[in-house]
């Protein structure tokens, strides 16, 4: 199924607001981190994209090489658009560590997000990643939280552009 596009919001309704609300919350939390990488992928595949515990954020699955081992990998990340590009943010929750999928498109930087190919580049510039961190807080206001978190570490969240490729 082809990757649907997602524009960030100007506006969110108020269900959606709930639902980002308690994902804000210790069991929210513990649900996202802990039930939903699990199980993401398998309802994600067998749905089109249609059903997974993301339910009104915009989620897919993404296809990596590992790292290190050089097979295939996926999990379920959240996306949007920018202009043609689709946007991927590193947050692991906040936690102290990039994810695993994030060091995976370091070392090799094709992947598959849906059903459509890209290849990931990271977005160093300042500016830019202002501007997109803005875009990123429409789609999800969680990501304030992550960006809290992950500086207590010391860890600077990585932000990724994928741009697609044909064929």
């Amino acid at each position: 199924m082809a990757l649907r596009r997602i524009d960030p919001p100007t506006r969110i309704g108020p269900v959606r607001r709930a639902y980002v609300a308690f994902l804000r919350t210790p069991p929210g939390r513990w649900i996202a981190l802990h039930i939903a990488p699990r199980v993401d992928p398998f309802l994600l595949r067998h749905s089109g994209g249609r059903v997974g515990l993301g339910m009104m954020l915009p989620s897919a699955v993404l296809e990596t090489t590992g790292a290190k081992s050089g097979t295939p990998r996926e999990c379920t990340v959240l996306y949007f658009h920018d202009a043609r590009d689709v946007i991927l943010i590193a947050s692991s929750y906040g936690r102290s560590a990039n994810p695993a999928w994030y060091h995976n498109l370091v070392a090799h930087p094709d992947c598959v997000l849906g059903d459509d190919r890209f290849r990931a580049e990271q977005i160093d510039e300042p500016g830019e990643r202002a501007r997109v961190w803005s875009l990123a807080d429409r789609v999800y206001a969680g990501y304030a939280d992550y960006r809290t978190r992950a500086a207590t570490s010391g860890r600077e969240i990585p932000l990724l552009r994928l741009k697609g490729l044909s064929g």
